[in-house]
């Protein structure tokens, strides 16, 4: 572990758990973060009952699709309206909410330039929080992220694909993203494929728990739809040695697969959605989510629960104000309903077992072994 990881492990550690057995690890795996204002607790009403479930969990992971500013940043590479940047203090808030693991491998990381990508890794750093998928070169930015629970390592291998921006991926010589290309057949490219794959074979050598996260832009004419070619991905990684696998972009819930064990969560769509865009840009269920808890012994998953929760599309001071928006709060009883069915219907296309749904929340068990 390089001097980097180490110095965020020990942090990390003295905020897991006092009590755990080694080898059982639970996670809160989240819809993406587009953060780009630290609220106050008057202005975000369901934080308290979120923060609850997040601290049922060693430790929480989430996509931080916001580039955070810093004296290295670029001009905007994009307009204005999808322009995601934050301050610091954003990680603060993070962090507060038992949130320390995220992937920086996504679309957004090159909104400011080159400069951006290596400003967020350092914030991310200072702020005591580990990250992967994006660095000073490629070597960096492919290379796996350990952070320390009371249970032992998790690691995170993370990469993007789709809608990365010219000059925004990794080179051996260049700051950017670990990016995973298709080729002209809509395959991914082997090259970038033996990248990630060695990746989490390295990672599994370390940590019991790997994570394998893909942030995927490139999706079906109809967006619930995940792609067959990131189904076969998700296989090989798990193959390769990843405890579960995690996916983000599409900003909607996708179906959840079980292959060899491990749940794979094709899409998670949104945890915080501070969208600039108007109200009515986005259907209603990109303002609905899940919080995935999933427990982890010697790095299988034996459980896992659904908890839906609901981001307010209008800000509290009304359609115009785009900072108090796209918090989440747990969803109502109905709500909740509603969400679950959409998953579950979902996750039957991909000839997943159907989740028990109780008391608005949705459980899956490893079968036990006869």
């Amino acid at each position: 572990m390089d001097r980097r990881n180490l110095l965020l492990g020990a942090l990390a550690l003295t905020a897991a758990p006092a009590v755990a057995k080694p080898g059982r690890v639970r996670l809160a795996l989240l819809g993406q973060a587009l953060i780009e204002h630290a609220l106050p607790e008057d202005q975000w009403p369901g934080r308290r009952a979120v923060a609850r479930e997040l601290a049922k969990a060693d430790l929480g992971f989430t996509n931080l699709e916001t580039v955070i500013k810093g004296a290295r940043a670029g001009a905007p590479t994009r307009e204005v309206l999808t322009l995601h940047t934050a301050q610091p203090p954003v990680l603060d808030a993070l962090r507060a909410m038992n949130i320390r693991l995220l992937a920086t491998a996504n679309n957004h990381a090159f909104d400011l330039g080159s400069g951006g990508i290596l400003d967020t890794v350092d914030a991310i750093e200072r702020a005591g929080l580990i990250s992967a998928g994006s660095g000073i070169d490629l070597a960096r930015a492919a290379a796996p992220a350990y952070a320390q629970t009371a249970g032992g390592p998790v690691a995170l291998v993370a990469f993007a694909t789709g809608k990365v921006r010219d000059g925004g991926a990794a080179t051996n010589s260049r700051p950017g993203v670990n990016e995973l290309r298709r080729d002209s057949a809509g395959l991914p490219l082997e090259e970038d494929v033996a990248r990630v794959l060695t990746a989490i074979a390295e990672a599994k050598r370390r940590a019991e728990v790997v994570i394998a996260y893909q942030h995927n832009h490139d999706w079906e004419p109809e967006q619930a739809d995940v792609p067959t070619w990131q189904r076969a991905l998700a296989r090989r990684c798990v193959d390769a040695g990843a405890s579960v696998f995690v996916g983000h972009g599409v900003p909607l819930l996708q179906g959840v697969e079980i292959y060899g064990g491990a749940p794979l969560f094709y899409g998670l769509g949104n945890f915080v959605f501070q969208t600039e865009k108007p109200p009515g840009a986005y259907a209603a269920e990109c303002w609905e989510s899940v919080i995935v808890k999933a427990s982890f012994d010697r790095g299988r998953c034996q459980a896992f629960e659904l908890t839906p929760i609901a981001m307010n599309e209008i800000g509290l001071g009304g359609p115009d104000d785009m900072v108090t928006r796209g918090m989440p709060a747990l969803a109502s009883l109905d709500q909740a309903r509603v969400i679950l069915e959409r998953i579950n219907a979902r996750s039957a296309v991909l000839g997943s077992v159907a989740l028990a749904v109780r008391e608005g929340r949705a459980v899956w068990a490893a079968p036990v072994k006869g």
